[in-house]
């Protein structure tokens, strides 16, 4: 490989002065640092970013873990958060956890051996042990699409609990008056939270608990969704309203109920969460629950780059909790009802 002491011995200049050219131009003579650009050109020179990382103490790279990359809402976050990271001069490495603990432990290794500059985390692990153990390699990471457990980090989330709410009393407003709620594993803290809220906006119509129906999936894709829409089929009574905790949950619902025949809206009214581009460009534009998900993941890399930036030790941490809109389309509006 060429290395920085062969550009400055072909360039006829000293290693700092090389140096000085990659990291601060404006301190080398033009003529100087035409000479020794033209010879990294041609010599095909790349610094070494790991040997910078051990001078200068520090990575420019952020680590962002997602649940699941395959789902279009955690592109969307990991788009914000690229966005604000590229502003500040900095990389992000994507990681997916599959929903997994044990997948996300090995990623929060693998981060802390790479002293990643900070870790921008979606957890899978819910009891919160896997950022325990890793708190104590003293690298800074902000929580995305939850509330931090403890004041040790930063979190940015969204009101899952009023999403939740939003989504029922559409359905209920609708004329219909029991529902089901379509749910990805209860231990993610987004669904027992959409749960919760569905729950709040049948006591707020003074409906019982038992007037929402739960089926859980053990993912949340399109072919749970399915797997779901077969089980909805097969309910006595058949439900007139599902809520589904995401999108793609929701999709593959649609598509059960369409290979069976059932009409959407027409026969089941349908409600999904996220909003992803798919949604309004369902066969039934689909009614959701809208994520500012762009927003998220750039707010939660600005607050990382706060925090391992220059004025770090100006950083308080801050659990930032934006709120969700109900998106209205043909899925949930059925013309025989008010």
């Amino acid at each position: 490989m060429v290395g920085i002491k062969d550009v400055a011995r072909q360039a006829g200049v000293s290693v700092g002065t090389v140096s000085n050219v990659i990291n601060r131009p404006e301190m080398v003579a033009e003529e100087t640092r035409a000479r020794v650009q033209a010879v990294i050109a041609r010599l095909g020179y790349v610094r070494s970013e790991s040997a910078r990382h051990l001078r200068a103490g520090r990575s420019r790279i952020i680590a962002l873990l997602v649940l699941d990359m395959t789902n279009p809402f955690f592109a969307d976050v990991a788009t914000g958060a690229e966005r604000a990271a590229r502003e500040a001069g900095l990389g992000v490495m994507l990681c997916n956890s599959a929903q997994s603990p044990a997948e996300e432990a090995d990623y929060l290794a693998l981060f802390a051996e790479q002293r990643v500059r900070g870790v921008l985390i979606i957890p899978a692990d819910t009891s919160g042990r896997n950022l325990a153990g890793f708190r104590r390699h003293g690298i800074p990471y902000v929580v995305v699409d939850r509330v931090v457990p403890s004041a040790e980090g930063c979190s940015v989330s969204v009101d899952d609990v009023t999403g939740g709410t939003l989504a029922a009393r559409h359905l209920l407003a609708q004329g219909h008056r029991e529902l089901v709620y379509v749910s990805g594993p209860m231990h993610l803290s987004q669904c027992r939270d959409r749960h919760t809220g569905a729950l709040t906006a049948l006591r707020e119509a003074g409906l019982p608990e038992g007037a929402l129906r739960r089926i859980e999936g053990e993912r949340l894709d399109v072919a749970a969704g399915r797997d779901a829409g077969a089980r909805l089929l097969g309910m006595i009574p058949r439900p007139t309203a599902v809520f589904c905790a995401n999108d793609l949950l929701a999709l593959g619902v649609l598509q059960a109920l369409f290979a069976a025949g059932v009409s959407v809206p027409g026969d089941i009214a349908l409600v999904g969460y996220d909003d992803i581009e798919f949604a309004a460009a369902a066969a039934v534009p689909l009614t959701s629950v809208r994520q500012p998900a762009f927003r998220m993941g750039r707010t939660a890399a600005d607050l990382l780059i706060e925090e391992t930036g220059e004025r770090a030790g100006e950083h308080r941490h801050q659990r930032i909790v934006l709120q969700p809109e109900l998106v209205v389309r043909d899925s949930s509006i059925s013309a025989s009802r008010p």
